[in-house]
């Protein structure tokens, strides 16, 4: 069963002109991001670490490594449910186990999602713009150290926030 919709924060309109306002696109792919993202892979011994944002309908990567997607509908990703607790993990240790991805085609199918933790970024006003996340194709019993990957979400904020 696939999600209905996309999950809407609670103050969605607001959220969303935060989005806006910071003109994100313009940093993507931006080399500090990058390698911010490599570093959450590295801390996470993952083979994906990515950057993203969650916009009206798409979550898009400002920053990668591995193979993800570089843009995914809003309804089927996983980012999309981290923003909805800012400040702390979405921590999924096997997507094929948890009712809220098991029937996600990214966890069915390409590329087989089943380990996930997402650290919402959120703006000053603490509106969630995105997040940090590290992906695996495989389950993990261990969990990475979410102190180190909050720390990389806090220097990504920063990153967002500076005039372009």
């Amino acid at each position: 069963m696939l999600m209905a919709g996309p999950m809407i924060v609670a103050d969605e309109a607001a959220r969303q002109a935060a989005v806006d306002s910071l003109n994100l696109p313009s940093k993507r792919w931006d080399e500090r991001l990058q390698r911010i993202a490599e570093r959450a892979a590295d801390i996470a011994r993952t083979p994906i670490g990515a950057i993203s944002v969650v916009d009206r309908a798409r979550q898009w990567m400002i920053a990668k490594r591995g193979p993800v997607e570089d843009e995914v509908p809003r309804a089927l990703s996983f980012c999309a449910i981290a923003i909805h607790r800012p400040g702390e993990a979405l921590i999924v240790p096997d997507a094929a186990l948890d009712p809220r991805f098991a029937d996600n085609p990214y966890v069915k199918g390409t590329p087989a999602i089943r380990f996930y933790v997402g650290i919402p970024l959120v703006d000053r006003s603490g509106f969630p713009l995105g997040a940090l996340c590290v992906i695996d194709h495989e389950p993990h019993q261990q969990m990475p150290d979410l102190y180190d990957l909050s720390a990389l979400a806090r220097e990504a904020e920063r990153i967002f926030i500076q005039p372009n």
